[in-house]
């Protein structure tokens, strides 16, 4: 690395100790607001009217001696970042980080529930307490279900097998704890999807819409998994400089903080190329002397976002956070 680098590590590693995680994570949720603001008329592939949410989870391995605090199993230690995606934007609504021991579904007990929008979940998610909570406060939940699931059918509704469609079901749930958990009728769809050679069976609490947008909806959620892949590969999110929490969190929120801000150069600026297209130049070409919007509209060959060679190293990662910290000044 050099001594440059290692004192650049050592500078980092400091002020991630020192400095609490509080202020990125405010930055963020302030660039949040703005960048959910720019989106708010965005099309995501569905002619829907309501907010779509994509609610998963990511887990991040450590060293457990050298991340005691974030216990996950017997030899390794883990943390899990959980993010609320709003499909308007890819941008991310809702974030908790927490040790690689919390369950996913357990963030639903802290999760904002908007009346009329819906939450894309997969089936680590289906706590029907919690589901029906969703319902209580009138929001829309669209996730997997087992095939094993106890259920009785109540009604059959007509569908176009030609679509990928199998069934689409009203139904009540039978088993003792899951009725007593969730004692509403339930809709429920039965889908093949021919790409991936799969059928999969989703819960909904949602009548209005056809079952094909209800599958359609659900395809949409690997947009928070695009999201995941690149908070680990393009910011290197495995590689903390310091081992506290703080530490941690800190550098999360700085990584969310950059993500938001290129979403929001990607509105003001008005540039077509995808989202994750942006982050991939900018990633390759931080130290370039070269105006930002030329940067942006005029490079139109990159790596795959996936190409490890073009991740950020820790220059880079500095070099960059500071760069788009700075647009602050000049974004109205």
């Amino acid at each position: 690395m050099g001594i440059r680098g290692t004192v650049a590590k050592s500078n980092l590693a400091d002020a991630n100790e020192q400095r609490t995680w509080r202020i990125y994570a405010d930055l963020a949720h302030t660039l949040i607001i703005t960048a959910r603001t720019l989106y708010r008329n965005e099309p995501f592939g569905i002619d829907l009217q309501q907010t779509v949410y994509a609610l998963d989870a990511t887990t991040i391995d450590l060293c457990l001696s050298m991340f005691p605090w974030a216990p996950f199993r017997q030899t390794k230690a883990a943390i899990k970042l959980h993010t609320l995606l709003d499909l308007r934007g890819n941008v991310p609504t809702f974030i908790y980080i927490s040790d690689g021991n919390v369950h996913d579904v357990n963030i639903l007990d802290t999760l904002p529930i908007e009346p009329g929008a819906f939450y894309i979940m997969d089936r680590g998610y289906p706590d029907f307490a919690r589901l029906h909570a969703i319902s209580v406060a009138a929001g829309f939940f669209v996730t997997r279900s087992k095939s094993t699931l106890r259920c009785r059918r109540i009604y059959s509704h007509k569908i176009d097998k030609s679509t990928g469609l199998r069934h689409d079901q009203t139904i009540m749930l039978t088993g003792f704890y899951s009725l007593k958990d969730y004692p509403s009728k339930l809709r429920r769809l039965k889908y093949y999807d021919a790409e991936s050679d799969k059928t999969l069976i989703f819960l909904t609490n949602n009548y209005s819409l056809s079952a094909l947008t209800i599958a359609q909806l659900y395809h949409c959620r690997w947009q928070v998994e695009l999201f995941f892949k690149w908070i680990k590969q393009n910011l290197r999110i495995k590689n903390f400089y310091g081992t506290s929490e703080n530490a941690v969190k800190t550098q999360i929120w700085i990584a969310v903080s950059v993500y938001v801000l290129v979403a929001i150069l990607k509105k003001r600026l008005n540039i077509p190329a995808s989202l994750y297209t942006i982050l991939q130049i900018l990633s390759v070409s931080v130290f370039e002397s070269i105006p930002v919007l030329q940067l942006l509209t005029e490079t139109t060959v990159v790596e795959e976002i996936s190409d490890p060679q073009n991740q950020l190293n820790l220059s880079s990662f500095s070099s960059c956070h500071s760069f788009f910290l700075s647009t602050i000044i000049w974004l109205p």
